[in-house]
């Protein structure tokens, strides 16, 4: 409620003494504060009447109800609507009384003496309320607040009507010209944000509160360099994404992160074709526990599926995220399923239990140096793994079936990025059969698990140093929740066997964003915290693509998604070298496996290690076949033949 019964009874009280008061106040102006006897009749007719048609007009517009020292200029609208509906009313009922000697001049007396009293307690309330909650100003936090727009006084209004926060705004700092030396909400825009260390000692600011929820990633790192030169904590309110179901701009202050870096703004979705997609239908996300299995589960639970299938190796993450899903969506039923996706058997179980029909195929292993020196458990996991699902779900009737993908599978130079090609390639030659299979494919994710943002974390509370592999290494990246988003928004749009890539932005060197997360855990880099390289491990390349250039791009619907329109591969011929593959890694024969892998990705370059890798299999294996010896020599040429074509 927005008020108790005893706020309400307060207000109507106070409001039918306005309405009586104002009408008495026009009679007496009116007739220079002497009413002679012709008039008591009407006076007391008046009165009456205005005091009725004006208390229901107020109730009709909802002025009987709200806390008055929230005022605000919408609201200070809405009573002047109230009085103007109210003294129109109390003309149409005094003339139908027909008063003799009604002066006619009383209206507009009338309305204009209560519209500037129901609106000036209104307005005298909130003031005394916020002079009230700010007594102690001396000992409040005294803060600027960075940009004057919309949310920034939106914020000025929030810190002022909040008894607890100790906050004083001292003055906004904004870098449109246009706007200095203007007052805002009674405070006065100072500066710029070159500025900010003369206005810091002036106004004896101790912190700087951002509020541009549009504001780039390179404008959101030159403020924090200017705060951190300054010696002020400087916090951020998020965009309009974040804030949707929240309660206001103050509790949603917080420490700048290292997304605000990126100066991503907010993925727009079609929720109509997610609705139609998933409302109502059985969902499964293999990987389900992982960082972007997770997210796709939340995402996913929005649109009131009638269950979510969790199939997930990991029983620890899978317990947290089971118990997280209840909470969050008791209305959504939610079935944990432990299993891996090598292990078709219970794939099959699964399926035939719950029978999706779109499945979210997120299961693989990622880390690149680590997949570097486990070539079969690559292959069998994500190879393999993506082979089974697809397989099982052609058999139990799935409708839709999407494959994650990533970046290093274009041109990859990694066993990771190679295993996840092939899985495209699976996904993308089976034949279509009742299964609309597709993939898509984006870059890192910032805060995933074993990333390089939890990690640069942990060697800064450790007081360094932080390790960067290469001072020009570039990578793609966005946050969780956006690629969870466009994965879903992909998955709408597909025919069957295409592969889709999100819009990762502009690539990030890894040097700058070690820098900007010491900059933001308040330290110097280099002064507090050291950078060191260790150098490029295998496997691993300076830049990553996110599109071959032998690959046609084409626009889709969505402006952050394209779609590559290149040539499949014959199914029969994926088929013969899958299971020669599968028959590889079970007799782990190295080189056979590499040879057929190389020939449905002729454009992988195989790094150092691996060379050397199949320089030891020849040397301890003796007398090798033609076709295998052939196929290590092919990939010891590949890194000349790559750099000669590409």
């Amino acid at each position: 409620m927005l008020n108790t019964i005893a706020d309400r009874i307060k207000i109507w009280g106070v409001q039918l003494v306005i309405f009586a008061l104002s009408g008495a106040l026009a009679f007496l102006l009116r007739l220079d504060f002497s009413i002679p006897p012709d008039q008591v009749v009407n006076f007391r007719t008046g009165i009456l009447v205005w005091i009725v048609t004006k208390a229901i007009a107020f109730r009709v517009v909802g002025l009987d109800r709200g806390w008055w020292r929230y005022v605000s200029l919408p609201d200070i609208g809405r009573i002047g609507a109230g009085n103007l509906l109210g003294s129109v009313a109390g003309l149409a009922a005094i003339l139908l009384i027909q008063p003799i000697g009604f002066p006619r001049s009383l209206y507009p007396l009338d309305f204009l003496i209560c519209l500037v009293a129901t609106a000036g307690i209104r307005i005298a309330t909130r003031m005394v309320y916020e002079a009230g909650t700010k007594a102690g100003d001396n000992l409040d936090k005294r803060v600027l607040i960075y940009g004057a727009g919309t949310a920034g006084q939106a914020l000025v209004r929030e810190i002022r009507s909040n008894a607890k926060l100790q906050y004083t705004v001292c003055g906004f700092v904004d870098d449109d010209r246009s706007k200095h030396g203007a007052i805002l909400n009674g405070v006065k825009v100072l500066g710029t944000g070159d500025d900010i260390g003369s206005l810091v000692v002036r106004k004896n600011a101790l912190e700087i509160l951002i509020a541009c929820p549009a504001m780039t990633g390179a404008q959101m790192t030159k403020i924090i360099r200017q705060c951190q030169a300054a010696g002020v904590v400087c916090k951020t309110i998020p965009g309009v994404a974040e804030l949707i179901g929240q309660k206001g701009l103050l509790a949603q202050i917080r420490d700048v992160a290292v997304e605000d870096l990126l100066g991503r703004h907010p993925v727009l979705l079609d929720d109509t074709k997610l609705r139609s997609r998933l409302e109502g239908q059985v969902v499964a996300v293999t990987g389900a526990a992982g960082s972007i299995g997770s997210e796709l589960c939340r995402q996913i639970a929005r649109f009131h599926p009638k269950a979510i299938v969790a199939f997930e190796i990991g029983e620890t993450a899978l317990f947290y995220l089971d118990r997280e899903m209840r909470a969050s969506f008791p209305d959504v039923r939610f079935h944990n399923e432990i299993g891996n996706v090598q292990d078709e058997r219970r794939l099959r179980e699964v399926f035939e239990l719950h029978r999706p029909s779109v499945v979210y195929h997120a299961a693989a292993y990622k880390h690149v140096p680590v997949m570097e020196s486990h070539l079969f458990q690559a292959v069998e996991n994500n190879v393999g793994g993506t082979w089974n699902v697809a397989r099982t779900a052609e058999r139990c009737g799935v409708a839709h079936l999407i494959l994650i993908s990533t970046d290093k599978a274009v041109k990859p130079v990694n066993v990771m990025g190679l295993s996840k090609r092939v899985a495209e390639i699976v996904i993308n030659s089976m034949p279509r059969g009742r299964t609309q299979k597709l993939s898509v494919r984006f870059g890192n994710v910032l805060g995933s698990n074993g990333s390089v943002i939890p990690l640069f974390k942990e060697q800064i509370a450790k007081g360094g140093p932080v390790t960067v592999t290469h001072p020009d290494m570039q990578r793609y990246f966005m946050t969780i929740p956006e690629a969870a988003q466009l994965v879903l928004q992909a998955s709408t749009m597909g025919r069957g066997s295409e592969i889709f890539v999100l819009d990762m932005g502009q690539p990030v060197r890894i040097m700058d964003l070690a820098t900007n997360l010491i900059l933001l855990s308040g330290l110097q880099p280099e002064k507090d915290i050291k950078i060191e390289y260790s150098g490029i491990r295998p496997g691993e390349k300076l830049y990553e693509e996110l599109s071959a250039y032998e690959e046609g791009t084409v626009a889709t619907d969505h402006e952050k998604i394209k779609v590559f329109a290149g040539v499949g591969w014959p199914w029969e011929e994926v088929e013969a070298r899958l299971i020669g593959i599968r028959e590889g890694c079970e007799d782990r024969d190295f080189r056979k496996v590499m040879k057929l892998l190389r020939e449905l990705t002729p454009e992988y370059m195989p790094s150092e290690f691996i060379l050397e890798q199949l320089r030891a299999c020849e040397e301890q294996g003796g007398s090798v076949t033609t076709a295998t010896d052939t196929a290590a020599a092919e990939l010891r040429e590949a890194p000349l033949a790559y750099g000669q074509s590409g």
